[in-house]
């Protein structure tokens, strides 16, 4: 299973969701179903942006758990 630690990330930067989502060039909306895991994609342009604005590498953001 693959998790998403967005809001891992958001708290350590003391950022909001809505903040990041203006940053990056999303809606609120579709940032919010990428962090609470239910994407089934997520493009790497917009992986990159997020790494950028919270200053991390893809590993901050994607973790791999085992069943």
């Amino acid at each position: 299973m693959i998790v998403i630690n967005i809001d891992v990330m958001l708290a350590k930067r003391k950022m909001k969701v809505g903040e990041l989502a203006e940053r990056i060039g999303i809606t609120n909306a579709n940032l919010s179903i990428l962090k609470n895991g239910k994407a089934k994609a997520i493009r790497i342009e917009t992986l990159d942006k997020i790494c950028r604005e919270l200053d991390c590498q893809p590993g901050d953001i994607l973790e791999y758990r085992p069943d």
